[in-house]
């Protein structure tokens, strides 16, 4: 059976991964900002403040990340920026330089990971993705990691329809 996918242009599975993660996030949120409240006037040494002020900081980076699952989920992902990355939904098998064979597939968000563990994530913008670009199944391609250069053999590659 396959996964619809939604006018916002995420899959199903996806949709309900993020919902699931925003209802955890809000549910935490909401606590943290009841002891924040509650660290009002209630400071008493300088290891209290600075408990004070790491869930303030707390709160803050919820806030950002609940923000931001709520525009994906209505919004859905950032469009691409054109030809100069894979879209996402593109499925590829490369073979690295120790021989393994892998299976990955072009995500948008962390959150289109599949939960199956069919294939690897691949993100756009990450080394091997830009390295992909415009390539086709039997180029050996080249790209740059923090522990220098890499080659991978393109075995498949598998635009969305």
């Amino acid at each position: 059976m396959s996964e619809g996918i939604e006018p916002s242009g995420l899959s199903d599975g996806s949709r309900e991964r993020i919902a699931a993660e925003l209802a955890r996030l809000r549910e935490r949120r909401d606590r943290l900002e009841t002891e924040v409240r509650n660290d009002r006037g209630a400071v008493g040494d300088h290891a209290d403040a600075a408990d004070a002020i790491q869930r303030a900081e707390e709160l803050a980076g919820l806030d950002e990340r609940v923000a931001e699952l709520d525009r994906l989920l209505h919004a859905g992902p950032a469009p691409s920026n054109g030809a100069d990355t894979l879209p996402g939904g593109t499925a590829v098998t490369l073979r690295f330089s120790d021989g393994a064979v892998v299976k990955m597939q072009v995500i948008s968000v962390i959150e289109e990971a599949s939960i199956a563990g069919e294939a690897e994530a691949l993100t756009p913008g990450s080394p091997v993705g830009l390295a992909l670009v415009g390539r086709k199944a039997g180029d050996t391609v080249t790209y740059t990691t923090p522990q220098g250069e890499e080659r991978v053999e393109l075995l498949e590659l598998k635009h969305p329809a």
